[in-house]
């Protein structure tokens, strides 16, 4: 008939082949090369983040002599206590740094041992120090993709899921006589250019207070006693 449509009923789309990532191995050397930059960014990232906690350091030891100066030591302390939780952060980022660097070297180790043997060997080293890095929280995501991709290459075994260590819970147990040096560390200038003349003159003010107090009331009643004397005169 006709103005009928020649064409027969529609066919339903052919499924899309799926690509997977195991189908064909990566080049090794590729995937090394990757893993390096990738762990090289990562340690980039460490030290712009210890340069602007080392930065606020700055800026929190003045804030700490200025309170000093005050006399308020309460606000001194608490700074001060800061002040040691952003070094041990400092610390634990540095050394993770260093465990991102050794990664870096038993890789291209690793690799190098790879072109007599034809494959890529299993290291318990660098299964070791990146179970201690997916656990830091700045860099946990790049770690824990970077661990998938090495158990597939067959570099690690699969890592089993630690509970995550509580960094914070660790921080918070600072020593009293850890903040007290600190403070010390950061005051001592202001003692060493006036020996013991700042205990005296902060004995002395406290001491002036009450007199100062006393005085100041003193002339209020003489000045009220004034007015009163002026009224009754009129």
């Amino acid at each position: 008939a006709k103005g009928r449509s020649q064409s027969g009923p529609p066919q339903a789309a052919a499924p899309a082949r799926m690509w997977t990532p195991w189908a064909k191995p990566p080049d090794p050397k590729e995937q090394v090369r990757k893993w390096k930059s990738e762990l090289r960014a990562e340690s980039r990232k460490l030290d712009r983040q210890v340069r602007h906690i080392q930065a606020e350091e700055v800026k929190a030891k003045k804030s700490i002599k200025d309170a000093a100066k005050r006399g308020d030591t309460q606000s001194a302390k608490v700074m001060a206590k800061e002040l040691v939780r952003s070094r041990k952060v400092v610390n634990r980022l540095q050394m993770s740094k260093v465990q991102l660097n050794s990664v870096v070297m038993q890789i291209q180790e690793n690799y190098a041992q790879s072109k007599v043997m034809s494959h890529m060997q299993k290291s318990g080293e660098i299964m070791r120090v990146m179970n201690n890095l997916v656990k830091l929280p700045e860099i946990a995501e790049t770690m824990q993709s970077l661990s998938r991709e090495m158990v597939k290459a067959g570099v690690m075994e699969e890592m089993v899921d630690d509970v995550f260590e509580d960094q914070d819970d660790e921080l918070e147990e600072e020593a009293e006589e850890e903040v007290d040096k600190v403070l010390a560390e950061i005051t001592s200038d202001l003692f060493d250019k006036a020996g013991s003349v700042p205990v005296q003159q902060v004995a002395q003010a406290e001491a002036a207070q009450p007199v100062a107090a006393e005085e100041e009331d003193d002339s209020e009643l003489e000045a009220m006693q004034a007015r009163l004397d002026s009224l009754k005169a009129t």
